[in-house]
C-alpha cells in the first residue's frame, strides 16, 4: 500500500488479521560456506520474523511456480472506467519480472487474472476502507468479495489471492492497499485460504507496490520505520535498498539475507565469518545470475557470475548479526545510486515494522542522488573500492579490496576490531 501516498504500508493485527565459495580454515577466523548454521538466527514469534533457521509453514515458500488468482470487484455505486486487462497490465508482467530476476529464475509466479469486473453487494463506500481498516468492516469485506467470487474461481487452483477493486468508486481508498493474513482460514473449494492480497491502488498504481505487498504473502516484514504521528521520514532504517522498505527505492532488490529466507541461494553461497582474525572472500554481486551482465573492472558488461557467494555473517549476538553483500547497477537495482559493499543489521527478534534490519552508513556525513533516494543519507551507505569501514558499536571491520574480471568484490572481514 501506499505509505501517504508515497510508501508501502504494514498489515494491521486483528482478529482477522494482517499480522498484517571461499572457505578459509588457517588462522584465528573461518569463513564457512558449508555451516551456515552459526549464523542463521532462529526463527522467533515475531511477526515476520528474520530468523532463517527454519520455514514457517503458515507460509508458502516461493520457489518454483506459483499461480496467482487477480479477481476484479466493482460497486453498485460506480461504473468502471478501466477493464480488468488495464489494470492487470498495471501490475503485471512487472511484479513477475521483479520475482523473476530477484530469485535468479527459482521462481515463477504467473498471474490468472479474470476477464470481468465481479459486482459486490454493497457499495464501495459501505465497507469504510480506510488505511487503518476496522476488523469488522474489513471482514464484511472479504466475506462479500469470497461470495461474489466463488462462483467463478476455483481457489484450489492457486497460491495467491488478489482482490482488485474497481480503483474509480468513490469509497476506494488507494492507502488501504495490503495483504490480510487470517488467524481462522477461510475453507473455499476445499482449500484453506489463509491470506488475501487487497488490492485498492488508482490506475497507474504506485512503482511495484504489488511485488512489496507479495513479499508478505511470502513471510517478508515492513522495512520502513512508521512514525507514530504518521508525520515525519518512513525510510531511516534501509533507505532505497530493499523492497520491503520502499517499492520507491533506487536499488529495490531483496536483501541477501531474504533471498536466503526464501531458498534463492545455495548453502555454499551464504559464508559465516567466525572468530577474531581478518576473513579473506570474494563477493559476487547481488544482482548477479545466469545471463544477468554486471559492470567488470574494465567497465564493460560482464557475464559468468551467478554461483558463487552473495552473502557473509557475523553473528553479534544470541537473535542479531551483520551481514555483508555487493549491491551494483544491474537487474532490480539497475537505478542504483552508489555501489559496494552494503552492511546491514539483523535482529530476529523484531517485530514487522519495528526495525528488523536496518542498514549501516559507511558514509554517515554524506548523502547522494537527493533528487531521486527515498532516503539520501542512506543513498551513499555501501563501503565503497578501496575503503575500509568498521561497524560502529560492533568491533567488526570491513575492507573492499579489489573487483575481480569479472566484476565480482574481494573483501577482507575482521570480527573483534577496536579502534582507538
Amino acid at each position: 500500500m501506499s505509505v501517504p501516498k508515497l510508501r508501502t504500508a504494514a498489515a494491521v493485527c486483528t482478529t482477522l488479521s494482517a499480522l498484517a565459495a571461499t572457505s578459509i580454515l588457517s588462522g584465528p577466523s573461518v569463513a564457512g560456506p558449508f555451516s551456515t548454521a552459526p549464523c542463521a538466527l532462529h526463527r522467533s514469534d515475531a511477526h515476520h520474523s528474520e530468523g532463517v533457521d527454519s520455514w514457517n509453514p503458515d507460509y508458502t515458500r516461493p520457489t518454483g511456480r506459483l499461480d496467482a488468482v487477480l479477481v476484479f470487484l466493482s460497486f453498485p455505486d460506480a461504473t468502471p472506467h478501466s477493464t480488468p486487462a488495464e489494470l492487470t497490465a498495471d501490475h503485471f508482467p512487472a511484479t513477475s519480472r521483479y520475482y523473476e530476476q530477484a530469485s535468479y529464475g527459482r521462481f515463477t509466479l504467473r498471474p490468472h487474472p479474470l476477464k470481468h469486473w465481479l459486482r459486490m453487494p454493497r457499495p464501495s463506500t459501505a465497507y469504510a476502507i480506510r488505511r487503518d481498516w476496522s476488523a469488522e468492516n474489513r471482514a464484511a469485506y472479504l466475506r462479500d468479495a469470497f461470495a461474489a467470487a466463488d462462483k467463478e474461481v476455483d481457489f484450489s487452483r492457486y497460491q495467491v489471492v488478489y482482490f482488485v477493486a474497481d480503483p474509480g468508486a468513490p469509497g476506494v481508498d488507494s492507502d488501504a492497499t495490503k495483504v490480510v493474513n487470517l488467524d481462522t482460514p477461510i475453507r473455499v473449494d476445499g482449500t484453506d485460504v489463509r491470506r488475501v492480497v487487497t488490492v485498492f491502488e488508482k490506475h497507474p498504481p504506485d512503482r511495484l507496490v504489488l511485488a512489496h505487498e507479495t513479499g508478505h504473502v511470502f513471510d517478508l516484514p515492513d522495512l520502513y520505520h512508521r512514525p507514530v504521528d504518521g508525520k515525519g521520514d518512513w525510510d531511516t532504517y534501509v533507505g532505497d535498498w530493499d523492497l520491503m522498505g520502499s517499492q520507491f527505492g533506487l536499488s529495490p532488490d531483496l536483501f541477501a539475507w531474504h533471498k536466503w529466507k526464501l531458498g534463492w541461494l545455495d548453502p555454499r553461497q551464504v559464508v559465516c565469518v567466525r572468530g577474531a582474525g581478518p576473513a579473506r572472500l570474494t563477493l559476487e554481486p547481488l544482482e548477479a545470475g545466469p545471463g544477468i551482465p554486471v559492470q567488470g573492472t574494465a567497465g564493460a558488461p560482464a557475464f559468468g557470475l551467478g554461483h558463487g557467494v552473495k552473502l557473509a555473517i557475523v553473528r553479534t549476538g544470541t537473535d542479531s548479526a551483520l551481514a555483508f553483500e555487493a549491491r551494483g547497477p544491474a537487474a532490480n537495482d539497475r537505478a542504483g545510486c552508489r555501489q559496494g559493499v552494503l552492511v546491514y543489521r539483523i535482529k530476529g527478534g523484531a517485530e514487522s515494522g519495528g526495525g528488523p534490519v536496518e542498514v549501516v552508513d559507511a558514509h554517515p556525513h554524506t548523502e547522494a542522488c537527493w533528487e531521486n533516494s527515498v532516503y539520501p543519507p542512506l543513498a551513499d551507505a555501501p563501503v565503497a573500492l578501496g575503503e575500509s569501514f568498521t561497524v560502529p558499536g560492533e568491533g567488526v571491520r570491513v575492507e573492499v579490496e579489489g573487483r575481480t574480471a569479472s566484476g565480482a568484490w574481494t573483501v577482507r572481514i575482521t570480527p573483534g576490531v577496536h579502534d582507538e
